[in-house]
């Protein structure tokens, strides 16, 4: 590994000290940890664009997940940064996401305006620092700052500050003090992005609300089609068009890759990082190149116009809202209508009963939130 990479006899440990294990580094550990963890199974059921039940092969917030890991890892040897770390950042970094994908999000930032608001990256780190009841000795999964830091990839000045007075030097502190994360957590960061914008390609023409004739106003996706088609003419027969479609992201995301690792070894040696706190201290340093980054802006554009703001997708996430807006509602008005653990929480703790009801509710997969709302209101209204 480069010097500028977190190694992990240099990791700045635990909350909890733990003795080393003896056949894995600290960063397997996370890993494992994440991969063992309640919240990690249960993304299996939570939306990623399309609600679980509308098909068996759209995303998950779990195949993301894994996507997202194995493109990190694959870039994290090319950069030679710590590949344990960024697969550890990578799985864990969506625990915190309500059912529902972003309409749940919205939904329950809404219901918890008046009390410190809702973030899914800030809920991540309530997961992995306090959620998780796995071990006698700890809440959470007790995980390296390392890992701890790159899951926390947004924070505002507020929550910055709560985090710091609870941990001070923490992970928090950064974001009061202008400094950039690891450069692995930059990288689970963007490859988070290359990921997302790939697979909703994907999903999006499965289901049938964009097609690949729309996607030619994408430049990124127009050139690397035509590539396919000029090295495999019969990909364009209408009985091929399935393999004409992975072949073209697959393009996509081979030249991506290509060019955050060209784009990115540059950077380095111009900040030339000795290690990693000066990798901290520099500018991001996990970049596309800026050609690269504006055909990404325009994919990302394409794809809110016309897949996250198609009707189908709004009717769909309008009524996701629905559901977790009166959840909200229902528990904080009655609380014994939560599971046993967290209503021991709502009485120990009464000042906090809107946080508990967001925990709640956010670790809830889509399928369950949509049968405690018919439980509780005697409606449904997701199919």
């Amino acid at each position: 590994m480069a010097a500028y990479a977190c190694h992990a006899a240099g990791t700045r440990g635990r909350r909890h000290p733990e003795a080393p294990a003896p056949t894995r580094s600290d960063y397997q550990r996370d890993r494992d940890r994440i991969v063992h963890s309640s919240a990690f199974r249960r993304l299996v059921y939570k939306t990623q664009v399309f609600l679980n039940h509308e098909g068996d092969l759209f995303r998950t917030r779990l195949t993301h997940s894994l996507e997202v890991a194995q493109l990190a890892r694959s870039v994290a040897r090319s950069l030679r940064l710590n590949e344990d770390l960024v697969e550890a950042i990578a799985l864990a970094h969506d625990l915190g996401h309500t059912p529902f994908g972003h309409a749940g999000q919205d939904a329950l930032n809404h219901c918890m305006r008046s009390h410190g608001g809702f973030e899914h990256n800030l809920q991540s780190l309530r997961v992995v620092d306090k959620l998780e009841l796995r071990y006698p000795q700890f809440a959470g999964l007790n995980l390296t700052f390392e890992t701890r830091e790159g899951i926390l990839k947004h924070c505002s000045r507020t929550n910055a500050q709560a985090l710091e007075a609870e941990e001070p030097g923490g992970v928090g502190a950064r974001f009061l003090e202008h400094r950039q994360p690891s450069l692995e957590a930059q990288l689970a960061n963007l490859a988070d992005e290359i990921a997302y914008n790939a697979h909703d390609i994907d999903d999006g023409v499965r289901s049938g609300l964009i097609t690949q004739e729309q996607l030619q106003q994408v430049p990124l996706f127009a050139r690397y089609r035509a590539q396919a088609l000029s090295e495999y003419p019969s990909l364009d027969m209408p009985d091929h068009q399935r393999r004409l479609l992975y072949e073209t992201i697959r393009r996509m995301l081979s030249a991506q890759v290509y060019d955050v690792i060209a784009a990115t070894q540059a950077a380095l040696a111009r900040a030339t990082p000795a290690d990693v706190d000066g990798a901290r201290h520099a500018e991001p340093l996990i970049c596309f190149s800026p050609e690269m980054r504006s055909e990404s802006q325009a994919l990302k554009r394409f794809l809110f116009d016309n897949l996250y703001r198609h009707p189908q997708v709004v009717a769909t996430t309008d009524n996701a809202q629905v559901v977790v807006r009166e959840l909200f509602q229902a528990y904080l008005s009655d609380p014994k209508a939560m599971k046993p653990g967290y209503l021991a929480r709502a009485a120990a703790a009464p000042g906090q009963c809107e946080r508990v009801v967001a925990d709640f509710i956010a670790g809830m997969t889509d399928r369950f939130a949509a049968a405690e709302h018919e439980r509780i209101t005697g409606r449904r209204l997701l199919v």
